[in-house]
């Protein structure tokens, strides 16, 4: 006989660099656990700034806000049973523990490569222009990225393909009881 267990709900929030994998892993994530009858959103960087956060730039100020109203998005849906998966560079350790403080079952994911891979990768020419100094306050370049020193799941994409990186995320949520054990 299948019980439904009413599962809790979570937020996976990925941090790390720009081309370091957070939304290649993120669609992995949501897809397999779409698959398992999990109640998910994606919530991403891109994605988030063409509806949510669409007048805010790329100031610390801006960044902040941008980071501050998907945490309320995150709120409302983790505490709701969704679980939701984020990826964000959020490049500040506060800015982190405060969205960690305000939602339910908050997960630090540090989507984790090295500054020389990214750069490597370069997926949208990004780090090119900022290097030439063409992209002002670019995390890893510019400006700070602060690396979570205590992640809860620390994910390296320079050693993993992005399923492997996925799965790890899927175990270690199956482990403290966030999804159904497969």
């Amino acid at each position: 006989m299948s019980h439904n267990h009413n599962h809790p709900g979570f937020v996976v929030w990925m941090t790390g660099l720009s081309g370091a994998g957070k939304t290649t892993i993120a669609l992995i994530l949501e897809k397999e656990l779409r698959q398992r009858n999990v109640k998910i959103e994606r919530l991403d960087g891109d994605v988030v700034r063409q509806s949510l956060t669409r007048d805010l730039g790329f100031s610390k100020e801006d960044r902040d806000k941008n980071i501050e109203r998907v945490a309320f998005v995150a709120k409302l849906l983790s505490r709701n049973g969704v679980g939701c998966i984020c990826s964000f560079i959020s490049p500040y350790q506060a800015v982190r523990d405060q969205v960690r403080a305000e939602t339910t079952n908050f997960l630090e994911v540090f989507i984790d490569a090295p500054l020389e891979v990214v750069i490597d990768r370069d997926v949208k020419g990004m780090y090119k222009k900022a290097i030439a100094g063409e992209i002002p306050n670019f995390t890893g370049i510019s400006d700070p990225f602060e690396a979570p020193s205590r992640p809860d799941i620390h994910i390296r994409t320079d050693l993993h393909t992005p399923d492997a990186c996925a799965q790890q995320i899927l175990a270690h949520l199956e482990q403290i009881g966030y999804i159904p054990a497969r």
